[in-house]
């Protein structure tokens, strides 16, 4: 009877912890889901409308429909071969073919990556983060560029640039992998990177690669919107939380961190730029706020599951007045058109995040270093790991040199095969009229 009553209790034990891991396995796959959904909103109808509201009237259609494009064309190459070459056992700097067309991608989680959720949901996840990056591009070279240009740059790039420095940072056996052990190990939480470094110095090369545009600077180019980047820019606020504390990849207490130091760090990056701005200029500008905003959420997306709210805010505050800089004196004193800043803020913002994450790196918040047997190491500058720092300074030389051999071969590709630029007369005439055979908006003409 005793050993009846025991073969019970621990059966029922059991039972019951087999449900506890039910229930977080459900709690986590839904905040994952949620996060993804929160992820694809920033790019359409976030930076849609951000970037829309940025150029003139007669190009905002054609620079929506950039970021909406996205949306359906890389998807496309992630099934067939994006995933795979980003994640799937690889050597340190591509993944293999092993998941081409989503082959063994199933419902079963793969314990590398995150143990509580099925693999097609980090698919899926990873995903968003695929669309948007190339998406960020397009702010560089905004009111010139063909459509059908752009479509073929992106597949390339997408597969030249992205794909290689996501597996390096993030896919089993990354170079630069921190969680798997990587060579030179680079904290990048969700994106620092593999998204904005990559996003914004390719955007620089793209603008310096195809000139300025027509009246450019002499013309006044102001936004016709700032209502519509408004908006976005919110949304983009708002996504971010499904972009950072998504990268948690569960639910837990790591998720509530990266979600505060988000929040933290583009509210004060908001008083860093506009602060700025008002000294220099007299007034603060909605146009400075929603940049500033922007610029915080970039620089704290390597940061935020590493570091805790103070650190956040301190990071958004520094971020603001440097991108601010960068976007109003730099960029004027060297004359080349990023017709909405993608380099000042994502490509600027992106590489100074990744510097000051290997600075405030808590073991505190994320135990992400440990000794072979177990003993939780120090993760940034200030709890005495003064190596980060060279480990952050590789990821970011690899980054920018990627982002820039990258694409120039991927630029010399399309101008060679289709053309880049779209003629004067298109230029003048607008984007929305010469590549789509549509305007934006439509006046009646009144009595």
């Amino acid at each position: 009877m005793v050993h009846a009553q025991s073969f019970q209790d621990a059966s029922r034990l059991a039972k019951l912890e087999q449900q506890v891991a039910d229930a977080r396995s459900s709690a986590d796959n839904g905040w994952m889901l949620t996060s993804t959904a929160l992820v694809l909103m920033m790019t359409g109808p976030g930076l849609a409308l951000f970037y829309g509201g940025l150029v003139r009237k007669k190009n905002v259609l054609a620079t929506m429909m950039q970021s909406f494009a996205m949306m359906a064309l890389i998807t496309v190459l992630w099934v067939i071969c994006g995933y795979s070459l980003a994640f799937s056992p690889g050597n340190g700097a591509i993944g293999g073919l092993h998941y081409v067309l989503l082959r063994g991608v199933g419902l079963q989680p793969d314990a590398d990556y995150a143990a509580t959720i099925p693999q097609q949901t980090f698919m899926i996840f990873q995903l968003m983060f695929a669309i948007i990056t190339p998406a960020l591009i397009t702010g560089a070279f905004a009111e010139r560029m063909k459509f059908s240009a752009m479509l073929l740059f992106m597949v390339l790039w997408s597969i030249l640039v992205y794909d290689p420095m996501a597996h390096m940072v993030w896919g089993k056996g990354g170079f630069l992998n921190a969680a798997l052990g990587g060579r030179f190990p680079t904290l990048d939480f969700a994106g620092g990177t593999v998204v904005h470094i990559t996003s914004g110095v390719s955007a620089l090369v793209c603008a310096l690669y195809l000139g300025r545009r027509l009246g450019y600077p002499n013309t006044t180019m102001t936004p016709h919107s700032m209502v519509l980047s408004s908006v976005g820019a919110c949304m983009l606020w708002v996504g971010w939380f499904g972009f950072n504390a998504g990268s948690a990849l569960a639910s837990g207490t790591l998720a509530t961190s990266a979600f505060i130091a988000t929040h933290l760090a583009a509210a004060a990056a908001v008083v860093g730029w506009t602060g700025a701005e008002w000294v220099r200029n007299g007034k603060p500008s909605a146009l400075g706020a929603i940049s500033g905003a922007v610029a915080g959420l970039v620089a704290v997306t390597p940061a935020a599951g590493f570091v805790g709210p103070q650190a956040g805010m301190i990071i958004g505050l520094i971020t603001g007045a440097f991108c601010y800089y960068m976007v109003t004196v730099v960029k004027t004193r060297l004359g080349y058109d990023d017709s909405l800043d993608a380099f000042g803020v994502h490509g600027a913002g992106g590489t100074l995040g990744a510097l000051l994450t290997g600075v405030f790196a808590s073991s505190a918040i994320n135990p992400i270093f440990k000794s072979p047997h177990g003993q939780v190491l120090p993760s940034g500058l200030l709890e005495g790991n003064g190596h980060q720092l060279v480990n952050q300074l590789v990821g970011i030389s690899i980054a920018w040199a990627v982002a820039i051999v990258g694409t120039l071969a991927t630029l010399k590709i399309v101008d060679l095969v289709v053309g880049l630029r779209v003629t004067e007369e298109h230029e003048v005439l607008g984007l929305d009229l010469s590549q789509h055979g549509e305007e934006g908006y439509y006046w009646e003409a009144t009595a």
